[in-house]
This record gives structure tokens, sequence and C-alpha cells, in this order.
């Protein structure tokens, strides 16, 4: 590397470290034990997101290092710095659950502020949960800095009176335990056996459709987003992260170059094409956001329509993430894409080339059982769909992979809160045909937008998939299946239509017609509104109180800037 191209690749460290004015800043960087060399390369900021709350971030340490190591040898000087992360999966349920989402602005803010005041000339990011991936993403985006994204890779699946379980199992089987069918030490075994080790959720549920999302992209290296989290492979691709990100910042590659319309119409196609999770729309919304590029919610329901569904993954299908890996991973499913003329292959990517170049030398035509042919999917379009109608004039989502059960009409079942719908389940309260609706739980209201989950394996647990319908202005995790609907915006709190309904209301869900509606004259509907006022919150002070104040409809990305 030239001295004048090391110079060029500082535009932001040099500022802090050059000339004899800054020699106290150059005093304090020595004490951590840098020396000449290292003063005056580029400067790589590397997040590190591990945490001991979540298997998903706990090994993340390894990662980092691997990470570090591979910026040394391209002759960058690395600095790790911390943020938080959230475990969904064991605060669902509970309030705690309301800091999740809150916890992906805290992440992204985090990380620029550090980034920035620094002086790094580049990111790497490493994350390994749902919240946190978006996170660090969004805040790529915001400083616009080359950077490259890393995941902490898939858990294996568990082993249960052979065969495979996950984290959704557990789940489900708590509603299985509440109608008698499974025993208590039925339930304990499944619980000791679904999550044997490091990694995010088996399946193709949030933090695994975010990691294909960033790869389809092109934020991250090919490949990576399916990487189990235990594998030798996962090192090994770290520290050519590390090494591609010094690449990038000699060319020149920021990730504004990579984040166009055409790079988030290649990674809706990609998450719609594998029946991806509800929460994709929220987050790459978001990141589009943060990127200025121009980006609705209705653009998911225009792709979705025209892409096939064709991975056979969980919660929808049979297969997790590391049975996707086995056989190609993300590659194979944007090379069968593009060879269909449904991806933009000319856009850039954070390994230099093009989405075609990368996948130039990837064979699509071994045959498998994870990914269909485009010829032959499995299913005629994607795996989400937007609503809307007088329930919800913004708009919501639903995941409809793999599913039949794609119209209700039925009575409301209204709760305020996902604690009361989760007593009348395991009372067995629920009938076959009720639409249950929860409410209050959206990114004003709750405050923080809580998933589901266990209220939707609960359902699905007592054999209530197919004949329940679910409607929240909360959200649900990429584990939830069944005809449920989430993000219905405007939300309950700032009194959108949902505040209005009341039990026994006939409520209609119609996938095929696109429409989220309730059977009421239009009269009646102002004379409730008119009747309406706002709750009090449970949070008037603190982290949920600010992000109320801040956050935006869901059916924005739910942002805070």
């Amino acid at each position: 590397m030239t001295a004048d191209t090391q110079l060029r690749m500082r535009p932001h460290s040099s500022v802090i470290m050059d000339g004899p004015d800054r020699a106290p800043a150059r005093a304090m960087l020595r004490a951590t034990g840098l020396g000449d060399r290292e003063l005056h390369q580029p400067f790589v900021g590397v997040s590190n997101l591990a945490s001991d709350v979540t298997p998903c971030n706990v090994h993340l340490y390894g990662l980092v290092r691997a990470v570090k190591e591979g910026v040394r040898l391209a002759q960058g000087t690395p600095f790790e710095f911390g943020t938080l992360t959230v475990s969904d999966a064991v605060s669902m349920g509970t309030q705690g659950m309301k800091a999740s989402l809150v916890s992906r602005e805290v992440i992204a803010d985090s990380i620029e502020l550090v980034s920035f005041a620094e002086g790094f000339d580049g990111l790497v990011t490493v994350a390994g949960c749902d919240k946190n991936m978006p996170g660090t993403v969004m805040a790529a985006a915001r400083l616009n800095i080359p950077a490259i994204f890393v995941y902490g890779g898939t858990i294996l699946p568990g082993r249960y009176r052979g065969r495979d379980v996950n984290i959704q199992d557990v789940f489900e089987a708590v509603g299985a335990h509440s109608k008698g069918s499974i025993s208590d030490e039925e339930l304990k075994e499944v619980e000791r056996a679904a999550c044997p080790g490091a990694g995010s959720c088996a399946g193709l549920f949030t933090a695994n459709t975010m990691s294909s999302a960033i790869e389809a992209l092109g934020l991250s290296l090919p490949g990576d987003a399916s990487i189990p989290a235990v594998e030798e492979d996962k090192l090994a691709a770290a520290r050519r992260a590390g090494q591609a990100v010094l690449s990038l910042m000699e060319k020149g590659i920021r990730p504004r170059d990579i984040l166009t319309r055409e790079a988030f119409e290649n990674a809706i196609t990609v998450v719609t094409a594998m029946g991806g999770s509800t929460n994709a729309v929220l987050h790459l919304l978001a990141i589009a956001r943060e990127a200025g590029v121009p980006l609705s919610i209705d653009d998911f329901d225009v792709i979705s329509d025209r892409t096939p569904y064709i991975a056979d993954m969980k919660p929808s299908g049979r297969h997790v993430m590391a049975d996707l890996h086995r056989v190609g991973g993300v590659p194979l499913v944007m090379k069968r894409l593009l060879d269909a003329g449904l991806l933009h292959g000319g856009v850039m990517t954070v390994t230099g080339e093009t989405v075609e170049q990368n996948l130039a030398s990837v064979d699509a035509s071994l045959d498998q059982p994870v990914v269909s042919t485009i010829e032959a999917p499995l299913g005629a379009t994607g795996g989400l769909a937007i609503l809307k109608g007088n329930l919800a004039p913004e708009g919501c989502v639903v995941k409809i992979a793999g599913k039949e059960h794609l119209y209700q009409r039925g009575p409301a079942r209204v709760f305020d809160r996902e604690e009361d719908a989760f007593t009348a389940i395991q009372a067995q309260e629920i009938r076959a045909g009720d639409v249950v609706v929860i409410r209050y739980e959206g990114p004003k209201g709750g405050p923080g937008m809580r998933e589901m989950l266990t209220v939707t394996g609960a359902l699905v647990g007592q054999g209530l998939g197919e004949s329940v319908a679910l409607m929240t202005d909360g959200r649900f995790s990429g584990a939830t299946h069944g005809l449920m609907v989430g993000h219905v915006a405007p939300e309950a709190a700032v009194g959108g239509p949902l505040a209005l309904l009341r039990d026994g209301d006939t409520v209609v869900v119609d996938v095929p017609g696109r429409r989220l509606q309730v059977e009421l004259p239009e009269e009646e509907m102002r004379r409730r509104a008119g009747e309406w006022s706002p709750r009090p919150t449970d949070y008037p002070t603190g982290a949920l109180a600010k992000y109320a104040k801040l956050v935006s409809s869901a059916s924005q990305g739910a942002v805070t800037g």
C-alpha cells in the first residue's frame, strides 16, 4: 500500500491523529499499546454485540477476534467497541419484550456515536440477534463509511425423540401443554433439547431472514448468511471480512454505493422467495430511510406478488438454515432468481464486484430438497402480503408462505394487552372461527411493538393455527405461522381504527383480496372515534418514554430519526 493510498484511506482518522496538535490523542492511544505504524494506518471500528443474555451473541468474541486479525493482515488498525443486545426469545411474553425494537435504535445510535467520535475510516459490524442486525446496518448506512456486516451465524437444530427441534417447537409445546396434549416431563424434554449451543434461532425466523436480506443487499460477503455459528468456516469468513473492508476503503466503495433502490428490491425478492419473517418489512424500511432510498410498504406486496416462493424453510416448511447452508446457502437462492431475471445483477456489493459477478460460479443445477426451481416453485407468489382496509388504512403485514388458510370472517375477540390474550388462550376461551385482536402494542402504544410468539405459539400448539386469525398493531416473531396479521397501522394508541373495535364485531381477513375490514358502517366508526380517548402510558419516563415520543408508524419502519 503506497503512502498516498494510505492517506486517501484515512479521511477521518487523519483528522484525529495527524499533526503536532494531535499529540495528546496519540498519547492516549499509545497507552492502549499502539505504535507509530498502527497510529497512521486506516482506523477500522469493529462493533461487538457479544452478550451472555442470548445464544445468538454469546460466541461473538471469537468472530470479532478473527475480524481484527483480518484488518491487521490488510494493514489496518482495528478498534473493538461494544454495544447492547436484547434477547427476544428470553423476554418474549413479558413487559421486557417492549425493549426489543427500542434496542435497534439504541444500537444504531451507539455505533454512529463511537464511529463519529473516534474518526473511524471503516466499519465492520458483528451481530447475531434479531434487532441488533438491522441496527448495525442502519448505522452503516447513516455513517456512510466503508462497512461490512458479519453475521454471528445460525444455531444447529436440537434432537427430541428422533426428530429435529428448535425454539419454535418450545413455544408451540407450551400451547400443547396447556391443553393437556403433552405432559410436564415432555415439555421439559423439548425445552432441554431445542437449543444445543451458540447461534441464532434455527429456522427462517427474523435473524436468519435478516442475514439473508443483508447478503442480498450486498453488505455481507457471499455465503455469510447461512454458515452455522459453530463451524470453523464462520471464523474464516469473519477474517475475510476484516480484510475485505480495507479493500472497500481502497476502492472508495461506501454503503450508499451499495444500498441502492435496486439492492433493496433484490433483498425483498430474496426474503419473499424464501418465505421470510414479516419483520423484514419493518427493518428494510428503516434501513432504506437511513440510506436515503425511497421505499414504501406497498413495494413489498408488488415484489412478493411477482416472486415465486422457492425455499422450503421453517416455520412454514421443513428445513432450517443449516440445511440451506449444506446445499449452497443464499447464493443458491439468488442464483436461481438471477437466472430467472428476478434480481438486478448489476448492483455493487462489498466484494467490490456485482451480484452477477459474485454468483457467476454458483452451480444452481444441483438436485436437493431445500430450494425448488423457479419452474416448479412451492408457491406461485412470495411469502409476504400487504393488506389494507378500514382497519389498516396505512397497511399491515401477513406471512403467507406455504399457507392455505388465507381468508377468515368471524367475531372479534378484543384484548388491550398481549398478556390478557395469552391468559384467554391458556384458559381455552378462544374458539375456532374467532379473530383475536391485540391492540395498544404498537410502536407508541406498547411502547416498543412487542412480538407475539408466546400467543401465536400457544394458538398453534392448541391446534387452532388453521382456524383462528390474529391481528395486532404489534409484531410477530419470524417463527410465527398461521393467519397472523401484524403491524396494523395506524396503531390503536394514536386513534387508529383498531382502537374502535369491540368484542363481537365481524372482522374480515382476506389475503387474496388484500383486505382487512370490520363490517361496520362509516357512521358508526365515526361515532366510536368521537368517543375514543388516548390511554395513559405505563412508562411516562425513561428510554421507553423517549422512544414513544419519537417513533414513527410501523408503515414507515418505526424509526425515531
